[in-house]
């Protein structure tokens, strides 16, 4: 009898083990919105940066000081090196705007980090526990990650055709 109840006690114990891994693995298993939302958001992201990118050409190409994209290059080679900026004849307000383009350089990271983070804490938008569920799922499984990678491009693809549709569309307005 005793050996009886101790199996019974080892049979309820597996099936309830059993029973809750299954129910951890149902909570591991990541939806098809839940991807969406996480590709959506790095989609966002890659189009933040895309626009700080620009952002940065254009004030290479457009300072005056500096005068351009290859005095920029020079300078960029030179800098650090006080005998090299001698030698390419670099003045002190090339090296001030130099230095302005380089702090908005080193200001990018920070801000496209930040919002990042902004859009995953942001729960209409993602939400930390399913960024950390996808991100999981992602790590452990390179299907998902693929799948993933995926929609992001389509994302990313869409929102561009959809930018050069509305740009096409206001194009005739400029008249």
């Amino acid at each position: 009898m005793k050996k009886l109840f101790l199996f019974a006690f080892l049979l309820v114990g597996m099936l309830s083990m059993s029973a809750q891994a299954q129910e951890a693995a149902a909570e591991d298993e990541i939806t098809e919105e839940e991807m969406t939302k996480f590709a959506s958001m790095e989609a966002a992201v890659a189009v933040y940066l895309a626009e700080k990118q620009a952002t940065l050409e254009e004030m290479i190409k457009s300072d005056e000081v500096i005068g351009g994209a290859a005095r920029y290059n020079e300078l960029k080679r030179a800098w650090g090196n006080e005998e090299k900026l001698a030698e390419i004849e670099a003045t002190e307000e090339e090296k001030n705007a130099f230095q302005a383009i380089q702090d908005y350089i080193d200001s990018l990271g920070k801000d496209v980090v930040e919002y990042k983070k902004e859009l995953i804490m942001d729960n209409e938008v993602l939400g930390a526990a399913t960024y950390n569920k996808v991100k999981k799922a992602m790590d452990s499984d390179p299907a998902v990650k693929e799948q993933i990678d995926n929609l992001i491009a389509e994302i990313k693809e869409g929102s561009s055709s959809e930018d050069k549709t509305v740009e096409e569309a206001t194009e005739g307005d400029n008249l």
